[in-house]
């Protein structure tokens, strides 16, 4: 639609306009929890429920939580909102999640009347600096101001999430300001920003590339939408396509190619050029060492990561799909057909495969997991000794199909994030594997799944401690144990308190029966594994340095 095309200015509050603007960017559900300062802009989406879905929770952090499974889960915006001060504050953990992730989420909040910011007043959920504090947690932050000014910010927001790096971003709006009148101009849906292709950049890669004696690739989450030029690169290379957390699914588990990142460290150590795609590859420069004889090319969307640690040898800027679908076209006029390193790769597989021998137990349970759960269905990491292994024990065949905390290992994300992931694809499956300390966290939010019939699956792994640190104080601390032992409900009860389903496991074998139940059922599920202490994986996830 033109501007000569537009319809003319319609009367509307500053909520309307934002809820008209946001269904204009395609969001068809928000996950929410009412409160004063938002009063109006409910009203207006009570408006709008002919397009729009409302999800409400039981606390801002599982509101935030939902929108960031579903942003993990598709790769699309998602938008949830809640009160301020203490609302948005609730919901930062989520909010810092997905700014580690790269998710696209839009944070709408409230404000406390516009003459009142800054003044100190004490007012109801007022905070010193709300504004500064979201734009220190997020990609953009902006304050609406006026009915008008609610299109083009929010406009701005979806530019921000859509271009370049995805980052969560915020929208505030004073109390005052949601429920004024006033001709409001709606705008076509917001595009991205494209940076153009370098393709002298990617001639020089090509050619750092075909030269190369002994090539690796590394993915990470950016590179979840170029799944197939990925293949095809690392096919024309005959390189080790490595993963560690986020990248899992850019190629699948079972092609030739495929590495984790146990593996991916052994290539590592005789690399000669490392091509690294939509990766912060932290762990590969921080860790495991940089030497004068390994070469990087990085592409990524974010300008600063090319040259963060050490500046890479080819950096190319710009979207992971556009610049391989390039870098492929250049290869094949380049490289002659490069001998098989299946052989290779599944050598290196082995002898990582052995050092796993000492987690079998988790190992096990993994197994019956990924028997019973889809090639497309979703797998939620959480901070548990289930989701430490599965980071790289547990195949993952699609993207999007293992979503994970990242660097910031935020606990208890689990529950919440299956819940949006699972809101936003309910044509699939969703587990996600948790600790009894873990999932007490948003507990509460099996009341929301129940109400809002969404049938997740979580497989909690039930040990009565912060299993994790009480290792940590036995082994590394003389047996000082503190504030790690848990009293805990007994689990399938509680579920069923809520109405979902309850059930309890104590083999893989049984898993494997209520995982089927579970999928089954329709309904949302708990399956309390009782365990005692696992065996540590640690000794196989801390890769040591590789390189002087």
């Amino acid at each position: 639609m033109t501007s000569n095309d537009a319809p003319p200015p319609a009367a509307m509050t500053t909520a309307e306009a934002v809820v008209s603007q946001i269904v204009r960017n395609g969001i068809n559900t928000i996950y929410a929890l009412p409160g004063v300062q938002n009063d109006y802009l409910f009203d207006a989406l009570a408006g709008a429920t002919d397009k729009l879905r409302l999800i409400h929770t039981r606390h801002e952090q599982g509101a935030a939580y939902m929108a960031l499974g579903a942003a993990l889960a598709t790769g699309k915006p998602q938008v949830f909102t809640v009160v301020p001060g203490p609302g948005i504050l609730n919901a930062t953990a989520a909010i810092c999640t997905a700014y580690a992730l790269n998710a696209p989420v839009l944070a709408l909040t409230g404000q406390i009347a516009s003459n009142a910011i800054g003044r100190g007043l004490g007012l109801l959920h007022e905070i010193p600096d709300q504004l500064g504090l979201l734009r220190s947690l997020t990609k953009s932050a902006e304050r609406i101001n006026a009915p008008h000014e609610g299109p083009a910010k929010v406009n701005r927001a979806f530019t921000e999430m859509r271009s370049g790096r995805p980052r969560p971003v915020a929208l505030e709006a004073p109390l005052d300001v949601w429920p004024r009148r006033a001709p409001v101009q709606l705008l076509p849906a917001a595009e991205a920003l494209e940076a153009p292709l370098d393709i002298d950049a990617v001639k020089a890669a090509a050619k750092l590339l075909a030269a190369a004696e002994r090539p690796l690739m590394i993915v990470g989450g950016g590179a979840l939408d170029a799944s197939a030029a990925v293949r095809s690169v690392a096919e024309i290379l005959q390189a080790p396509v490595s993963s560690h957390r986020t990248g899992r699914g850019v190629l699948d588990s079972r092609h030739p190619l495929s590495v984790n990142s146990a593996v991916g460290h052994r290539f590592w150590r005789d690399a000669d050029v490392v091509l690294a795609v939509g990766t912060r590859l932290q762990l590969q420069q921080l860790q495991w060492g940089l030497d004068d004889k390994i070469k990087i090319v990085r592409i990524d969307a974010d300008a600063d990561e090319l040259n963060r640690v050490r500046p890479a040898s080819v950096g190319i800027v710009g979207d992971a799909r556009r610049v391989l679908e390039a870098l492929a076209d250049e290869l094949a006029k380049l490289s002659a057909k490069r001998p098989s390193r299946a052989e290779d790769v599944q050598r290196m597989r082995a002898v990582s495969d052995a050092d796993w021998a000492q987690c079998k137990p988790q190992i096990a349970f993994l197994e019956a997991i990924r028997a019973e759960l889809p090639e497309d269905g979703i797998f939620v990491d959480e901070l548990t000794q289930l989701g430490y292994v599965s980071r790289l024990a547990f195949p993952i065949y699609r993207p999007r199909s293992f979503i994970t905390p990242g660097y910031q290992g935020t606990l208890g994300w689990g529950l919440a994030t299956a819940l949006g992931a699972k809101a936003a694809r309910p044509d699939v499956p969703v587990v996600a594997v948790s600790g009894d300390g873990g999932f007490m966290f948003n507990v509460q939010e099996l009341a929301t799944a129940v109400q809002h019939h969404i049938p997740i699956v979580v497989v909690l792994m039930n040990d009565g401690a912060f299993g994790n640190v009480l290792r940590t104080q036995t082994e590394d601390f003389g047996n000082r144990r503190i504030a790690t032992n848990l009293n805990n409900p007994d689990f399938v009860k509680l579920a069923e308190s809520f109405g979902a389903l309850g059930l309890r496991a104590t083999t893989p074998e049984e898993l494997r029966l209520a995982l089927r139940q579970a999928f089954n059922s329709g309904q949302p599920t708990i399956i309390d594994v009782p365990v005692g202490p696992l065996p540590s994986p640690w000794n196989v996830l801390r890769f040591t340095r590789s390189r002087p």
